[in-house]
């Protein structure tokens, strides 16, 4: 398996092009866009949050079909760019639903992501690559997402796929590969066709089980249970980072932008050595 900074390099690499709506598309570095980065005071949280129930449970339209006979198991071998490199960082760690890493990892580290957030994007290609192999991997932190939507209609498509990708335990590979093939914030990107597309490069995710699923109660009330969360945690923006021992209420940890790496291993050693 390639160690983080190669898997970093790889990707950066194959992020040149945005993506096709209804074919296999290259993948892309976005810019971070400073409204997005934990912006904002605490009023501004409540407003944010009632936006995301009235999206959640009033859906947004989503163009681009799904081909008639699809593809029933994800594969490398049908990947979008980046699948080969996302598969490789994360095989043989544990998944449980939306947690990555040991359940007796000593830290815990909460993160609110959105999967259209640009800034998200960088944090999730440059930063994560190196925290996995260093920390995850060797059992020292437990990872916890909350995939947040409270940008747009592609940030719910994105939570909701990611959701059902966790029933199968496979939702840090496919918010990975999106990442990686992310559009352009509020342009339509994520239509039904990317959802597949994503899927498909996937490998062992059943593609029409995450299809089905991602429209279900169950995954409408994880999204707006994550809203509640993010409300609670005075969370305004993303990414937002959280560290602390896993018996305890982990701290908000200030990213100066989403490639902060220092900032954040600082946070994570510092709660590995209390």
């Amino acid at each position: 398996m390639p160690s983080g900074k190669k898997s970093k390099q790889a990707r950066r690499a194959a992020q040149s092009a945005p993506p096709p709506v209804t074919s296999k598309g290259s993948g892309r570095r976005r810019q971070a866009s400073s409204r997005v980065l934990l912006a904002g005071a605490g009023g501004v949280a409540a407003i944010v949050v009632v936006v995301v129930l009235v999206i959640v449970f009033t859906g947004g339209k989503s163009g681009g079909g799904i081909p008639k006979n699809i593809q029933t198991v994800g594969s490398l071998e049908t990947g979008l760019p980046g699948a080969s490199d996302v598969d490789a960082l994360l095989k043989g760690i544990h998944q449980n639903g939306t947690t990555l890493g040991s359940a007796f990892a000593p830290v815990t580290m909460v993160e609110y992501i959105d999967l259209q957030c640009p800034i998200c994007q960088e944090f999730e290609t440059t930063v994560m690559p190196d925290i996995i192999p260093k920390y995850v991997r060797t059992g020292k932190v437990r990872v916890e997402m909350r995939p947040w939507a409270f940008i747009g209609p592609d940030s719910v498509r994105g939570q909701a796929a990611v959701f059902a990708a966790a029933k199968q335990n496979l939702a840090f590979n496919y918010a990975q590969v999106l990442y990686d093939n992310q559009g352009t914030e509020n342009t339509g990107w994520l239509t039904d066709s990317m959802v597949y597309q994503i899927a498909t490069s996937v490998p062992r995710l059943n593609v029409p089980a995450l299809l089905s699923e991602r429209k279900s109660s169950t995954v409408k009330q994880e999204s707006a249970t994550v809203a509640t969360e993010a409300l609670a945690d005075k969370v305004t923006g993303t990414p937002a980072i959280f560290v602390g021992k896993s018996n305890a209420k982990p701290k908000y940890v200030p990213l100066k932008n989403g490639g902060d790496e220092a900032t954040l291993v600082l946070a994570l050693d510092t709660a590995l050595a209390g």
